[in-house]
């Protein structure tokens, strides 16, 4: 019998298990655009309370989250900043400058800057410039490899963005899972922002589901936003209750798939052919870097049942989750080691 697929392609593959599935069956719902539904209004104000704000909205992706706090900071022709590779400048169809009407600079790197950095890039005050309106921190950073802010630069920056009378949102898609990898709590890591999203159907392992938080009013202004976008749902209890069940279940073991991907990092970093970063495995998301073509290895491996996604000529992301445990990561990770071409002998001259 051929083993079921190991799908490391991303934590977004997760699926519903029977606790979850209870929870949405049994769930209390009500009409949520009427402000009706119980559970919606549980999941929301226990985000709320978890990140340290007044408010919290649920809406149905973490690109609509993400879009509907640049959309509440900003004004068209405004200016924001984010680290390279930032989840709301290149993988969110262009939204901010569609919906929103905002340019934006990419500050080069790995996706974390700094103070300085922020500093520098700020403009306005000239008639031919835009004016810098607000900063996005991504954390962890997704196309950076999950990588976690450490907590100076991420002070430097929120004190910065304020000294610079700059709104700041923060892209906390895995914000969990940040949270459990420097062993504080998400509160801590949202202080100084004016809006923070968060996912509920990555690690967590939710269905569907991401939510904004913010002030009273921003939420307000958010809620006109996420009904202009399509956004306004009506029986959402059906999956705040699934979104229950996951922060409550979900969150602790989130440990478990960092140090999944830590065992993939060290049965891969050895391999001819094959370049991993061990140290700059923070948390779930492993980059691997090949000398070969990354999307005939990704087919390879998909042949032997190992699903990764390859992002680019020469790279491959694997991204652990609540699905794989840790025998079938160290499974993938062999896997991806035999397939890999190595790299010709060079002859020696005789």
């Amino acid at each position: 019998m051929t083993p079921p697929a190991i799908d490391l392609r991303s934590d977004t593959v997760t699926r519903p298990g029977p606790g979850m599935r209870q929870a949405i069956a049994e769930a209390d719902v009500g009409d949520d655009v009427f402000g009706e539904d119980p559970s919606g209004l549980r999941l929301e104000a226990k985000v709320a309370e978890l990140l340290g704000f007044p408010a919290a909205m649920f809406v149905p992706s973490g690109t609509m989250a993400n879009q509907i706090a640049i959309n509440v900071l900003t004004a068209p022709g405004q200016h924001m900043i984010v680290g390279a590779g930032a989840h709301n400048w290149c993988l969110e169809g262009g939204a901010a400058a569609a919906l929103s009407g905002v340019q934006a600079t990419v500050i080069a790197g790995d996706g974390r800057f700094s103070g300085s950095d922020l500093r520098a890039e700020a403009r306005g005050g000239r008639a031919h410039l835009p004016t810098t309106r607000l900063v996005s921190v991504e954390n962890t950073h997704n196309m950076g490899g999950g990588l976690v802010w450490e907590r100076d630069r991420l002070t430097e920056v929120v004190a910065t963005a304020r000294e610079l009378g700059l709104s700041l949102h923060l892209d906390g898609a895995r914000l969990w899972n940040a949270a459990v990898a420097q062993g504080v709590s998400e509160r801590s890591l949202a202080e100084g922002f004016d809006t923070v999203s968060v996912c509920l159907s990555k690690g967590l392992g939710a269905p569907v589901g991401s939510l904004v938080a913010g002030s009273e009013v921003v939420i307000d202004r958010a809620r006109t936003v996420r009904k202009r976008l399509g956004g306004g749902m009506r029986q959402m209890g059906i999956l705040a209750a699934a979104g229950l069940y996951a922060i409550d279940h979900n969150r602790a073991r989130l440990a478990d798939d960092h140090e999944n991907a830590r065992l993939m990092a060290e049965i891969l970093a050895d391999v001819p052919g094959i370049t991993v970063a061990r140290e700059r495995v923070h948390t779930n998301i492993l980059m691997i870097d090949v000398e070969s073509s990354a999307p005939d290895l990704a087919r390879a491996a998909e042949q032997r049942g190992v699903r990764v996604l390859a992002l680019s000529a020469h790279r491959i992301r694997a991204v652990t989750h609540l699905d794989v445990d840790r025998q079938a990561c160290e499974r993938a990770a062999r896997i991806l080691a035999e397939l890999a071409p190595r790299p010709a002998a060079v002859a020696v001259p005789g």
